[in-house]
């Protein structure tokens, strides 16, 4: 990168991954929830279930199954709805609840908060008896049926698995399924051979009694084969399922269209590659051979579990092995997220120099400000996809958590506001995730209270030290502490897992209110984001991503403690800092952070981005 480039680069749309044009609108409900009642009559259906899900449990979806959406308008990365023939409900959780209200029509939906009532809930308590709700059981999990029986049985109505899903059956221009190539990721970026973590994984599955595992989770697939794909926008990952034998032998089921010469080379004599379509042959075999087959009853549709015991398997029910390993990044994963945040910190560093110098005048707008960023990252020439769409929110937008930007939508960031961008980049080395908030003009003195309080908790997370079995919803409150102690809160989860040129969202790992059996172990990536929202004005977040680090001992302690050790580096706005609100112990996590930033930054910016760094990292 040069070091003598101040001005903004010139983004040219043709080379951006992020579109701005809406995806849905309003109109979707009333245009297609008639077309899907006409097929759910056909099928003698008085409801339907709508998961947001795919057939692969994804959180981001290709767009051919966007079903939530199409019959709906709600764009969110999680809901649900459940159609009947004469009323309609949308469940999401707070992160969605002003989004909810403005992508779906309410003359045609309800709306429910999926934390106080899941769908199946709902079912439960209003469907009468002798009703008929169908489900497509590739996009129900095994676990998912269940909770639909248990209602079932409890609201006394019918469920009727489907063959054909009737959105499919009535979205006549439904996109095609993706089929990108299948690329090596390289030894060098996942640090363990594919080999040697199918022989992990593998003594996992005959530990727990199995002879083979069900993958289904193209997550788990790609971390396991040491592959990556691109059926899936901003998640580098192919679409597809695999089953692991108990001796470390595999078969990988992807579409022929996405294996280049190269793949079965690479993969090796050990992994057999079939057509995805050859699914449900190879698991009725298994039950031919009376096969105990391990499945993660969270991850496996519901159709596959019914062929295996249809066909005479064993069912093993087990937590995605993968999972665990996938998430407890090696040395050479941190090794290459580190590099990939220092990449990215020059970026971001430069998009915030921008945003001072060049977006003060009222004149950019969301969008705008948005293609610059992205024109930065890309400047590396390492960028693969962003890690999610960027969340560019001036003003009143800055309080809906997950605002996504559109031409409809797109508002200038104005004198007196604040300004909230949330955005990440997919590295072959790493996946980054980061949330900026600065101020356009003059601050009033109510956000830079709300910025303080969410630094301090910010800080007092980042802080923390931990025994071992620790879980992140253990430490969640001391990140809303500060807020609290105002009478404030904010209904998103504190921390979320972060992949390795993976998912920007992975667990087991999180921290969040909400109680979680997972403790925090070493090499795990989590975000700490503490925020707050005022509906109508501004929203704030401030975002890093941390390590936890390895167990060490505290002077005159009686136990090892664990710690976090944050990567991501960009300046935190001064402009925002109530100075008398923190503690002499918070300054100095803060004068250290910027001074880390400065030194690391600086010798790859131009001299007057570092001048205007060294100035924004002062110590205070």
């Amino acid at each position: 990168m040069s070091t003598n480039n101040t001005s903004a680069p010139r983004p040219q749309d043709s080379q951006l991954f992020q579109t701005y044009e809406p995806v849905s609108d309003k109109s979707y409900a009333g245009k297609h929830l008639p077309l899907l009642r006409s097929k759910m009559t056909e099928l003698k259906l008085d409801g339907f279930h709508v998961p947001h899900d795919d057939e692969y449990q994804n959180e981001y979806i290709p767009a051919y199954a966007e079903r939530l959406m199409w019959v709906s308008g709600f764009s969110g990365s999680a809901g649900a709805a459940m159609v009947m023939q004469d009323r309609a409900i949308v469940f999401v959780d707070g992160r969605y609840t002003l989004q909810v209200r403005q992508q779906v029509d309410s003359m045609f939906y309800e709306y429910e908060d999926i934390t106080a009532v899941t769908p199946d809930e709902w079912l439960a308590k209003n469907i009468k008896s002798g009703a008929r709700i169908g489900y497509d059981p590739m996009l129900v999990t095994s676990a998912g049926l269940i909770r639909l029986e248990a209602a079932s049985s409890k609201g006394g109505f019918s469920l009727v698995s489907v063959d054909e899903n009737p959105i499919d059956m009535a979205w006549t221009d439904q996109p095609d399924r993706p089929s990108a190539k299948i690329n090596p990721h390289g030894i060098e970026f996942s640090g363990k051979l594919s080999a040697d973590k199918r022989v992990e994984i593998a003594a996992a599955v005959s530990d727990a009694g199995a002879d083979a595992l069900l993958l289904t989770a193209p997550t788990s697939i790609a971390w396991l084969f040491n592959v990556r794909g691109g059926d899936v926008s901003r998640t580098p990952l192919p679409l597809g399922r695999a089953i692991l034998e108990s001796d470390g032998r595999a078969t990988l089921f992807v579409a022929a269209e996405k294996v280049g010469n190269e793949l079965s080379g690479y993969l090796g004599s050990g992994v057999d590659i079939r057509a995805e379509s050859d699914v449900m042959d190879a698991l009725e075999k298994l039950g031919a051979a009376g096969t105990a087959v391990a499945i993660d009853p969270a991850l496996v549709p519901a159709s596959y579990v019914q062929a295996l015991r249809e066909s005479g398997s064993k069912i093993v029910e087990l937590v995605d092995p993968c999972a665990l390993p996938r998430a407890c990044k090696n040395e050479a994963e941190v090794s290459g997220t580190k590099i990939a945040h220092e990449r990215d910190g020059v970026a971001v560093t430069r998009f915030l120099h921008w945003i001072a110098t060049k977006a003060q005048g009222g004149d950019i707008d969301e969008i705008t400000a948005a293609k610059t960023l992205e024109a930065f990252r890309s400047e590396s020439d390492q960028l693969a996809d962003l890690s999610f769409d960027s969340i560019s929110a001036a003003g009143p937008n800055g309080a809906i958590c997950h605002y996504k930007v559109s031409t409809e939508s797109n508002i200038t960031l104005d004198q007196g506001s604040l300004y909230l961008i949330d955005s990440g980049g997919q590295y072959s080395d790493g996946t980054t995730d980061i949330t900026r908030t600065v101020a356009i003009g003059q601050p009033s003195d109510e956000m830079c209270d709300r910025f303080t309080r969410v630094l301090k908790g910010h800080i007092a997370l980042a802080m923390a030290l931990f025994p071992v079995g620790t879980t992140g919803h253990q430490l969640d409150s001391l990140a809303r502490k500060p807020l609290w102690e105002v009478g404030l809160d904010y209904d998103h989860g504190t921390g979320h897992g972060v992949g390795s040129f993976l998912g920007v969202h992975e667990g087991p790992q999180r921290i969040a209110k909400a109680p979680s059996t997972q403790a925090l172990k070493p090499g795990m990536i989590v975000s700490n984001e503490p925020g707050f929202y005022k509906a109508g004005e501004f929203g704030i977040r401030i975002e890093n991503l941390v390590v936890v680090k390895e167990p060490a001992a505290i002077v005159g302690g009686e136990r090892k403690m664990l710690s976090f050790d944050t990567i991501t580096l960009a300046p935190i706005s001064l402009q925002l800092v109530v100075q008398s609100l923190l503690s002499e112990v918070e300054r100095d996590w803060l004068n250290e952070y910027h001074e880390r930033v400065r030194n690391t930054l600086t010798p790859m910016l131009s001299e007057e981005v570092a001048e205007w760094l060294a100035h924004e990292t002062r110590s205070i």
